[in-house]
């Protein structure tokens, strides 16, 4: 069977790509326009360099906004999902990796029904054939974020890959650079698991064919390459591509610490990357469903093979090898600059609540718990409040001011918006949401708080230290609050005197 896939009878819109900007979207990008309109999406409202010039279509969207992702998924039939959030998307993030992908995820699961479109096409991690409490918190939230795409009815076509040997790709550079840089490598026990690795290009052409033709069913697929090997003979594959001589020392330990810092200090990965993939390294990773590659006729590329076309690929004249032009610390930089925050905690769900219910008990919640100093102000009975004013008691200006949007707010994600106070820098509207969501088990549900693009007045040194340190500790009590066995159901809010 030719590889190259042909658009689908009867497909009419574009191909939205959200992720376009990795190392993976810029490659099926530039491979779907060659064929059928083509768009990617990403946080610039440039694409990269790579792709300038091009057929594709280009649409800056965060994906962290609701509203944004709609607009980007206008007018798409299919569109395909290679969104990772394990780096920072402000200046400040308070919580973890795993609830930022959540909301990337839900909020294009929540567009992609909104705009009617039809299929969306997932690119994952493989999950090993253990119990879900197992896994590693990287390939719990690869199963999270696979269950929220598929969580608001349009069809999911899952893809579920191990390690994707391809230039700039974040994971297999990390191991080139440990190659090129350590002429004695520590090799601790996770090198010797076992892993299966696939082709960038072989992911690119099975994620094309998945695109383009309606028959492959939603469902999982996991892909991968021929040859199944450790890490450690991974290693001295780029070594023998390299044309250098390691010598590679075993470590009878798995140490994940040790194992964080040494690769974040030789490669110079943040620690925010390299902590969650180290933790996955310990599960042996293995493609055993592989009907979406015999379906394409790809049967992958031999390791060797790819790790040599990954090489040559990132040794262009005019830039060093070791430092690729997608690298994570440019975005480290570009960070600094920028004065908004973003705090997402995981609360509980009581029983027979929805997260509307929860954001009522939130409000007359919170005023309680700073009864000695905070005061908070409805002007309006009814059962979700549309203006909250904070005050500190003694002074007449709120220290913030929320508005409730009812036209954005359905009973599990309702949607308030800082639009006001002291602490708050206009013209900036910061939102804060509560999102019902769904374990990676598809079973037990829990929420989101979630504050999005808070710009604070305070000086920044000052807000990190007192404010920041405020919000978190609010959240975690409210948590608690909410765990209670003796909470009965919610109430609707009172007006405050």
């Amino acid at each position: 069977m030719d590889p190259r896939p042909t658009i689908a009878r009867g497909t009419t819109g574009p191909v939205i790509i959200a992720g376009a900007s990795g190392f993976v979207g810029q490659a099926l990008l530039e491979a779907l326009a060659a064929r059928v309109p083509a768009v990617g999406l990403g946080r610039g409202a440039e694409p990269p360099a790579r792709l300038r010039g091009g057929s594709a279509g280009w649409r800056r969207c965060d994906l962290f906004s609701l509203r944004q992702a709609e607009e980007a998924l206008a007018g798409a039939e299919v569109a395909v999902y290679l969104v990772h959030s394990m780096m920072p998307s402000s200046r400040l993030v308070q919580g973890r990796f795993q609830d930022l992908d959540l909301i990337c995820a839900d909020n294009f699961a929540r567009a992609a029904r909104v705009r009617g479109v039809k299929r969306i096409i997932y690119l994952g991690g493989l999950i090993p054939d253990i119990p879900p409490g197992q896994l590693s918190e990287h390939l719990r939230s690869r199963r999270e974020v696979e269950v929220a795409l598929a969580g608001h009815g349009v069809p999911l076509v899952a893809l579920r890959a191990g390690l994707v040997i391809g230039a700039h790709g974040s994971s297999f550079d990390m191991l080139a650079r440990l190659v090129r840089r350590l002429p004695v490598m520590l090799c601790p026990a996770w090198t010797q698991t076992l892993t299966q690795p696939i082709a960038l290009d072989d992911v690119v052409q099975l994620l094309s064919f998945a695109v383009m033709h309606p028959e492959v069913g939603a469902g999982v697929y996991d892909v991968g390459g021929p040859d199944v090997l450790s890490y450690r003979d991974l290693m001295g594959l780029v070594a023998d591509q390299l044309g250098v001589r390691r010598r590679l020392v075993p470590v009878p330990l798995f140490s994940p610490g040790f194992s964080r810092l040494w690769v974040s200090l030789v490669t110079g990965a943040p620690r925010a990357l390299v902590a969650p993939l180290i933790q996955s390294l310990r599960h042996t990773m293995r493609a055993h469903d592989r009907r979406l590659q015999e379906l394409a006729g790809v049967p992958g590329q031999p390791v060797r093979l790819a790790v040599a076309r990954a090489l040559t690929s990132v040794r262009p004249a005019a830039a060093p090898p070791d430092v690729p032009p997608g690298d994570p610390r440019r975005r480290q930089r570009e960070l600094r600059r920028d004065r908004r925050v973003r705090s997402v905690q995981r609360l509980p769900l009581p029983h027979g609540q929805t997260a509307a219910a929860v954001a009522q008990t939130y409000l007359r919640w919170l005023p309680r718990f700073f009864a000695s100093w905070l005061r908070a102000d409805v002007d309006d009975a009814a059962a979700t409040p549309r203006l909250c004013r904070f005050r500190l008691r003694g002074l007449r200006r709120p220290v913030l001011v929320m508005q409730f949007a009812p036209e954005r707010s359905p009973p599990d994600r309702p949607l308030f918006y800082v639009t006001g106070g002291t602490l708050a820098l206009p013209p900036a509207r910061g939102r804060l949401e509560f999102r019902e969501m769904t374990d990676e088990r598809g079973g037990a549900r829990f929420l989101l708080a979630a504050l999005h693009d808070f710009v604070p007045r305070l000086p920044w040194w000052l807000y990190q230290a007192t404010q920041a340190w405020v919000h978190v500790w609010t959240m975690n009590s409210f948590a608690r609050y909410l765990g209670r066995p003796t909470r009965g159901p919610a109430a609707p809010a009172a007006r405050s005197r």
